[in-house]
């Protein structure tokens, strides 16, 4: 009997689907988290009569045949990448994108991965670095005699000194964004990495063509909707337990049949 197969993929696919909604919801208050949807694809068929083929000497065809679906499988878990709201928290190290682009981070490893959160702090040395203490690209200094620090639209760094009054610029932040951003690799840490599905990375300059500006002061938050995530719980939640039902009808079927003999 199939259909005992089939409802065991149904609730293998709605098992990943509430693992999903529940990261989401558990990341309700990343910074610059990205919802992830599941999405499935229904499995290869089984022919009983093939539609198309000649149902008789003189030529007729049947007009529709008959195939047995195997169930569902996974297909792929995608993130949307709809723009989170903005807050503002009144650091000057905070910063945030608005619209496309990552920032460019150096792990340890040496390899450079991508972030959109943009929480930064300073090293000992006063170099910009992220909350596990990676180096921000392209590396910029600020001195310990700053007394303020601007980061405008274009992402250009500027100090003001101790007792000067003109602002020094230290350096320009550069954004990457890719041809996927859904190929890219997330590690945790709120970190991505290249892959060959995300395609190579663009550089460039903040506000520039096909880049989002950098809003200093703020955080993007979470683009999670918690109204649409318990609603699509709730409606996994229901297809779990109509698939387990099937599995139930169809044990309680076969237990017919045994009786039968």
């Amino acid at each position: 009997m199939r259909a005992l197969d089939i409802a065991a993929t149904g609730m293998q696919a709605q098992q990943t689907n509430v693992e999903v909604i529940s990261n989401n919801i558990a990341n309700m208050t990343t910074t610059g988290y990205k919802r992830q949807r599941a999405e499935f694809q229904d499995l290869i068929y089984q022919s009983l009569r093939v539609v198309g083929s000649n149902s008789s000497d003189q030529n007729t065809i049947v007009p529709a045949g008959a195939e047995i679906g195997l169930g569902v499988k996974t297909a792929g878990v995608y993130p949307i990448d709809d723009q989170g709201t903005l807050t503002q928290t009144g650091n000057s190290l905070d910063l945030a994108i608005q619209g496309n682009g990552y920032f460019q981070v150096t792990l340890p490893s040496g390899e450079t991965a991508y972030t959109r959160d943009g929480s930064f702090n300073l090293a000992p040395d006063g170099t910009i670095v992220t909350a596990d203490g990676y180096v921000v690209q392209p590396g910029i200094q600020i001195p310990s005699n700053a007394t303020a620090i601007t980061i405008n639209a274009s992402g250009q760094v500027q100090v003001t000194l101790d007792g000067q009054t003109a602002p020094q610029t230290l350096g320009q932040l550069q954004l990457a964004v890719f041809p996927n951003d859904a190929g890219l690799a997330p590690q945790g840490d709120n970190l991505f990495l290249q892959t060959a599905a995300s395609g190579d990375p663009v550089t460039g300059t903040p506000e520039s063509p096909g880049f989002g500006t950098t809003e200093q002061g703020f955080l993007e938050s979470s683009n999670v909707n918690v109204v649409t995530e318990i609603t699509n719980l709730i409606t996994a939640q229901r297809a779990y337990e109509m698939n387990s039902q099937v599995i139930t009808a169809a044990d309680q079927m076969l237990t017919t049949l045994v009786n039968l003999h």
